[in-house]
């Protein structure tokens, strides 16, 4: 029988070994479909690159060069980008470099982390992987985003909350607690849940510590930011967050809040509610002939992961590639493993046993299956969407107008490859547009005129953007000059995108660009006549 040490390593080895296999037959897939070029599957994975390139390069915290915008969403995952690109140059790998790093860490804990409940190198794989692919890790890993830097602080954090007897892992526990919020700012969420039991188990000192450990550097953040451009949080969070203000819409709201986002919301369903259902089932077996304060205890990180799950589907996002959720995902596979010990060990007795948990659990493993075709579909197109629209849209405006006044709202890929000045109409990039974007509201006419005298006003010079995103309120003043649109779009918001002449004037030069472009043979460029 191996000791825990080497049972861990022999694990994180074999899992380690199996992950790497699975990301490196994506990253190649990807780039056969790409000329040669890695390219993220999303747009945003840019944005990170262009604060980070600017930060490093010309001192300014923005997605351009020019002045100040609080447009990444992680400002410690692109801190970390900006001192690779100080130090190392620039380059786009650097975001996929790290979480390569994140991912090896992630696999090493959770290896220790279930060689303290199996003594089966098999099992531990099993439950290492399982996890992996539960939250959809491989996804995350060649995104380029921050969550899987979120998804190893989570992890570390449950590791040395199991095992806090030591200084080391109460050190562990508090430096990722110091960390992860500003990784993500959902984060908040865990900070508060955790508190929060803590307090019903009656350790205050546990609670004041989270909360202030988890808290201040957000504080700090939000002073800076504030100081900046009068906002706390940066604008993605302003821009898709969900708002509660006490006034005439706050019933509204709430329905928002209980019913959109969370009862009424498909993706719960498809994300949370069987993992849940069975935390649940476990705390209620576990309850009885026992005191309020050894429920607590005996079934704390099920009640912690499960809260948060709630708490983060009424405030925050269930969407886009299972990102935002990829955390709670994790720790649910961490909560719930444990409790599952006699399935690994007993298998066929524990279902004939236990019909309703295997049956849930099924539930789960078929979850697990869509969320891994769902992924492989990003996985094989995502990179090549990118790649005929945003890249290329980034190619164009780097060859013709480099350094020009650009309406734009995709800013991802156009602001790390060229040196435009922006206008963003989501708000992510630019202030001015921030009041006619928050709180998820709709593109209108009150926009609309004020794109018309904002672009006019400051002589902009393109605009490239989603028609639709705009709800076709587009400004008189600006006159189309060509769309571009691409098959199967599968990462991108919509298949065409247009490009117009802001100014007038430009018209016919725009056009003669576009024609003049060497496009990607994928892309069919309709100019109008």
């Amino acid at each position: 029988m191996l000791n825990k040490s080497k049972l861990a390593l022999k694990s994180f080895f074999i899992s380690m070994a199996v992950f790497t296999i699975v990301c490196a037959g994506y990253y190649l897939l990807s780039v056969s479909k790409t000329d040669g070029h890695y390219i993220y599957l999303i747009d945003d994975a840019y944005i990170h690159l262009a604060m980070a390139k600017n930060f490093a390069l010309h001192e300014v915290w923005g997605v351009t060069k020019y002045k100040f915008s609080s447009t990444s969403s992680s400002p410690f995952f692109t801190y970390i980008l900006s001192l690779l690109i100080k130090v190392f140059g620039n380059t786009d790998r650097f975001s996929l470099y790290v979480n390569i790093a994140f991912s090896f860490g992630t696999v090493y804990f959770l290896s220790w982390y279930f060689s303290g409940i199996f003594s089966n190198a098999k099992y531990i794989v099993i439950s290492v992987l399982f996890t992996l692919f539960f939250s959809v890790l491989h996804l995350q890993v060649l995104s380029g985003m921050e969550h899987v830097f979120h998804v190893f602080l989570f992890v570390l954090n449950i590791y040395c909350l199991s095992t806090i007897k030591n200084k080391f892992s109460l050190a562990g526990f508090y430096l990722s607690l110091l960390l992860m919020g500003l990784v993500r700012f959902e984060s908040m969420f865990y900070f508060v849940t955790l508190a929060f039991v803590f307090a019903l188990m009656k350790k205050w000192k546990e609670t004041f510590l989270v909360l202030i450990t988890g808290f201040i550097p957000i504080v700090f953040f939000c002073w800076f930011n504030f100081q900046q451009d009068g906002y706390l949080f940066p604008n993605s969070v302003i821009v898709k967050g969900t708002k509660l203000s006490f006034n005439s819409n706050l019933p509204h709201q709430l329905k928002a809040i209980f019913l959109d986002n969370f009862l009424l919301n498909v993706s719960f369903y498809k994300v949370g509610f069987f993992p849940i259902v069975l935390s649940a089932i476990f705390i209620i077996r576990n309850s009885k002939g026992k005191n309020f304060q050894d429920i607590i205890r005996g079934n704390f990180l099920l009640i912690v992961i499960s809260l948060l799950m709630i708490f983060h589907s009424m405030f925050a996002d269930l969407k886009g590639m299972f990102r935002y959720e990829a955390y709670i995902l994790t720790g649910f596979s961490m909560a719930l493993i444990p409790k599952l010990k006699g399935l690994f060990e007993n298998f066929r007795s524990y279902i004939k046993k236990e019909k309703l948990i295997a049956g849930i659990v099924l539930i789960n493993i078929f979850l697990l299956i869509y969320k891994f075709a769902f992924a492989h579909k990003m996985l094989e197109n995502g990179g090549k969407n990118i790649y005929e629209q945003q890249i290329q849209s980034a190619k164009f405006l780097h060859t013709y107008y480099n350094e020009s006044k650009v309406v734009a709202n995709d800013i991802g890929a156009i602001t790390y490859f060229t040196d435009i000045q922006l206008l963003d109409t989501a708000g992510l990039g630019s202030l001015e547009t921030i009041v006619f974007n928050e709180n998820k509201r709709v593109p209108d006419a009150e926009f609309q005129n004020f794109l018309t005298r904002y672009t006019s006003n400051n002589r902009y010079d393109i605009a490239v953007i989603y028609d639709a995103w705009l709800h076709n309120n587009i400004p008189g003043n600006w006159k189309k000059a060509a769309e571009l649109k691409i098959n199967n779009p599968v990462t991108v918001a919509r298949d065409k995108v247009s490009i117009y002449a802001v100014d007038q004037k430009n018209l016919e030069k725009l056009k003669e660009n576009i024609r003049n472009f060497r496009w990607n043979r994928n892309i069919e460029v309709t100019v109008v006549k």
